[in-house]
């Protein structure tokens, strides 16, 4: 607020006179999950007028292996008098939502240059704020830097995932078994849950499978066994609503608990969650479903329901987020508790 106050730092809807430029815009996907950089070029071609000598220029949005390089190309066919003359770099952000002015700060970072002087001159200007470690390397390893260290943890959660789905059928409790497997030195399992969202480990394992499908095996497949995850979760809701009607004459009332992509948080982007809530929804035979996300106080699709309410009157109980309100829920006698997130380990 104090660099607002100052009038340093100020937002403008078309690009402004600058020594430096960043390019922080979002890069969705089209069709097939195939990375779409068309935001990455508009920006890149709205600032190419105002570029001029000496002046550095980063890309801090998630992109394919190449995108620099590409943005690189894109400036020298137009203002071909700046080549080898401005500074390019691919420097990924690494924040967590929630907390993002101490880890812009604190957390170590990844500075890709198209070739040493310009390494030197983003280390210089990222130096200025970040406290964390500054790790030199080339663009195209700090592009695949990113995509790569979200696709690990995309990874490791699908192999969690996939015990979960083999004990379910093997009658074992996973999160027991995975306990006891982590007591070796050298082994440790995450934790199951309803499939992966947020809006980095569920998709940029996609810029890597999209470019290199031959080879991303293991990755492709994660992202198969995550997204299943949650299909799998809805249908076991949708189960055991129909044992239920079956056993006892009449249509349980379902509590739902949990939107939010990760625990104790009020993020909604590419939630397994509230896409499990989504399905088991459309499959709705007229029963009642209590909706619950005690993170946000409303939401335009969903009517939400405190979960104290839910879990008094619910016939069926399904915990799809790990969130602290529910480690402390008295689950009255008789209930049917589906738990996809391990809170009643």
């Amino acid at each position: 607020s104090n660099a607002v106050q100052k009038g340093y730092l100020f937002a403008s809807r078309s690009p402004v006179e600058a020594s430096t430029y960043i390019i922080v815009v979002p890069t969705p996907f089209k069709g097939d999950n195939e990375p779409d950089i068309s935001f990455v070029e508009a920006a890149t071609k709205s600032i190419i007028p105002l570029l001029k000598k000496g002046d550095l220029f980063i890309i801090e949005s998630t992109s394919p292996v190449g995108t620099t390089e590409k943005m690189m190309d894109y400036i020298y066919n137009e203002r071909p008098e700046l080549r080898d003359q401005i500074y390019m770099a691919y420097c990924p952000e690494r924040v967590l939502p929630g907390n993002v002015m101490y880890e812009l700060v604190n957390n170590d970072r990844v500075i890709g240059g198209i070739n040493d002087k310009s390494i030197k001159k983003a280390v210089a200007f990222y130096g200025q704020y970040v406290k964390g470690k500054l790790h030199e390397t080339n663009a195209r390893t700090a592009e695949m830097c990113k995509l790569v260290e979200n696709s690990s943890r995309d990874v490791q959660i699908a192999f969690a995932n996939e015990l979960s789905l083999i004990c379910d059928k093997a009658d074992i409790n996973v999160w027991e078994l995975i306990e006891l497997a982590n007591k070796h030195p050298r082994v440790n399992i995450l934790s199951p849950g309803c499939g992966v969202g947020g809006h980095c480990i569920a998709v940029d394992p996609y810029f890597i499978v999209s470019d290199y499908p031959k080879e991303s095996k293991i990755i492709g497949t994660a992202r198969e066994i995550n997204n299943y995850k949650s299909f799998w979760c809805a249908e076991k809701i949708q189960n055991a609503k129909l044992e239920f009607n079956l056993k006892h004459g009449r249509k349980p009332s379902v509590a739902l608990m949990g939107l939010a992509f990760k625990p104790n948080i009020d993020d909604l982007r590419e939630s397994p969650a509230k896409y499990i809530v989504q399905k088991v929804l459309q499959n709705a035979n007229n029963e009642t479903h209590y909706i619950i996300e005690p993170n946000i106080k409303d939401h335009t699709i969903f009517k939400l329901t405190d979960y104290r309410e839910a879990t008094e009157k619910a016939d069926i109980i399904a915990f799809l987020v790990a969130h602290d309100e529910f480690k402390l829920i008295e689950i009255p006698e008789g209930r049917i508790v589906l738990d996809f997130c391990g809170l009643n380990k």
